[in-house]
């Protein structure tokens, strides 16, 4: 049997499996979102699942030891593709200027490379010196992070800024760092968390957490958002209304146009496919889940085991988030849903992510 071969025949099968029906069923949900509108979004977004799952299944049969010679010249280009976005390549989406145009490559939102890259720079760090004091380790951790999660802060992405928090906790969780020096650093963010929302967010972003406390303060302003897509899943009931259902607060424009497809995709979800389909859909995203963390405890060295903790745990707080904020249990943010909400960037960041989880799998009977 060939090396190729043998490495086909040993792909994680669930990781693959689920990573193929969540990345068609957001083809699905984006056509059922706006289709009534126009084909753009979901002809663009077969076109990067396509290409997507062509990184995926590259990236599987790489070595994913060899990704370590790339983790700190991919978090240079991170770093400095997010600090670009202060010029005039920058553009403004959603009140944060979080994306860049660049001629001749089109927008992209480089904050989703430097977490990737983050998370590859910290993994490659704490297995390369897991002898150093756990002090130190922590400090040199942070020291790694605070110049992405500065610039996306300043955008600001106060979304993409949160997803670093339980990423790197995991990460250092994983890598073995004692318990007590997490919770000082969990325990230290949140007595900062007052500092951050006054002066390191925007009135509009203030007034969102303001709405999450109360969601009937301003009910046709900061509120609307919200209360329409708890009115959108809970009509949908337990079956839904159907795929394509007419006379749906989506079609009639109560979700924005703008983000139906995008950061509201689950509020489509619901009202079309109910209470059923919700459970079915978080249920897949369970499985993922599980498959990552499978290939994290059957890692053959430290290295793989936290990116697969780092890269699980990113998906993990998109779902969450995503889903938490369209029904009331999480403040607004704009984060997007792994492999079903539009969009090219996050699409192609997270099949790398889900490819590199996938090699750590295939390699894991490999001696280091």
């Amino acid at each position: 049997m060939t090396p190729l071969l043998r490495k086909l025949l040993g792909m994680n099968w669930l990781l693959v499996g689920l990573t193929i029906l969540l990345s068609l069923f957001g083809i699905v949900a984006v056509y059922s979102a706006t289709y009534f509108r126009t084909s753009e979004y979901w002809e663009k977004q077969s076109l990067w699942v396509a290409g997507g799952l062509g990184v995926f299944f590259a990236v599987s049969l790489i070595h994913y030891r060899w990704v370590k010679w790339a983790a700190l010249p991919m978090y240079a280009m991170g770093v400095v593709l997010t600090a670009l976005t202060y010029t005039s390549l920058g553009q403004e989406h959603g009140g944060a200027k979080c994306w860049l145009r660049l001629p001749g490559v089109g927008t992209f939102q480089p904050s989703q490379l430097a977490l990737l890259a983050g998370i590859l720079t910290v993994a490659l760090f704490l297995s390369q010196f897991a002898k150093m004091h756990p002090f130190l380790k922590l400090l040199a951790v942070g020291a790694i992070i605070a110049g992405p999660i500065l610039l996306t802060l300043k955008q600001p992405d106060f979304g993409m800024t949160l997803v670093w928090i339980p990423v790197m906790l995991a990460t250092a969780f994983a890598a073995g760092l004692p318990k007590r020096y997490l919770l000082a650093v969990l325990l230290s963010g949140m007595a900062l968390l007052p500092l951050v929302i006054n002066f390191g967010l925007k009135p509009y972003q203030r007034q969102r957490l303001v709405t999450f406390v109360d969601p009937q303060i301003d009910p046709q302003g900061a509120s609307y958002a919200i209360n329409q897509a708890l009115i959108a899943i809970g009509s949908g009931g337990f079956a839904g209304k159907g795929f394509k259902a007419t006379g749906t607060q989506v079609e009639q424009g109560f979700i924005p146009g703008t983000t139906v497809h995008t950061d509201y995709i689950f509020t489509a979800i619901g009202e079309q496919w109910g209470f059923l389909g919700n459970v079915i859909l978080i249920s897949a995203f369970s499985g993922l889940l599980f498959a990552c963390l499978y290939a994290a405890h059957k890692s053959a060295d430290d290295y793989g085991l936290v990116i697969c903790a780092g890269f699980a745990t990113q998906i993990f707080f998109h779902v969450y988030q995503n889903i938490g904020m369209t029904i009331a249990i999480m403040p607004i943010t704009g984060l997007p849903l792994p492999l079903i909400s539009y969009g090219g960037t996050f699409l192609l960041m997270n099949m790398f992510a889900l490819g590199l989880v996938n090699s750590v799998w295939i390699h894991r009977r490999e001696v280091v």
